[in-house]
């Protein structure tokens, strides 16, 4: 990890609820989906790795990881690797357009002191969704160069842009489940 591919935890708000605070099997219910599909977007990122991994080592060519990608959960049969990424950016920036429009704006109103976690959570969705943007012109650039003297550069390129994003999206990921548990098992999503 690089200093400028990680968030400074000293300067993100708390909620200073201990992490062991009982809430019951059902009030758990929402961070425990919350959980899951902070889980799901891990792994199709764990993946997405791997296939960037497959093509440096010439286990795979540019144009063959595009049909490995048909096995990933976020695509359908014949989709190229930028399109398994743009499904992806589209899947993580969906799931924030969702917390900002709508999940954060009913727990501010119904817990108004988490405004300042709330308004730090989405200010880090916006340098994610930059991060996104990153990583979709750098799998653009791979898919150009092909399986060419270009690749290596292409695929050192994408490599960094997902470390940065991995890097930030991963941190974030654990920084809102950790400070929205409480509050999503007080008064849910909605």
């Amino acid at each position: 990890m690089s200093d400028d591919t990680t968030w400074d935890e000293s300067t993100r708000p708390t909620l200073a609820e201990p992490a062991d605070t009982p809430y019951s099997p059902a009030q758990e219910t929402y961070s425990r989906h919350l959980v899951e599909i902070h889980d799901h977007l891990r792994s199709e990122l764990t993946r997405l790795h791997d296939v960037i991994e497959e093509v440096r080592r010439g286990v795979v060519t540019a144009g063959a990881a595009r049909s490995e990608v048909h096995a990933m959960s976020l695509r359908q049969n014949n989709w190229t690797l930028g399109a398994f990424c743009q499904s992806y950016c589209g899947f993580v920036n969906g799931h924030h357009s969702l917390e900002d429009a709508s999940v954060f704006p009913h727990l501010r109103r119904a817990e108004p002191e988490a405004a300042p976690v709330l308004d730090r959570l989405s200010a880090e969705h916006v340098v994610i969704h930059h991060l996104l943007d990153d990583v979709d012109r750098t799998l653009v650039s791979l898919v150009r160069a092909g399986d060419g003297p270009e690749l290596d550069p292409a695929v050192d390129a994408v490599e960094e842009s997902l470390q940065a994003l991995g890097d930030r999206l991963l941190s974030h990921l654990a920084y809102e489940e950790r400070e929205l548990r409480g509050p999503l098992a007080r008064h849910g999503f909605y």
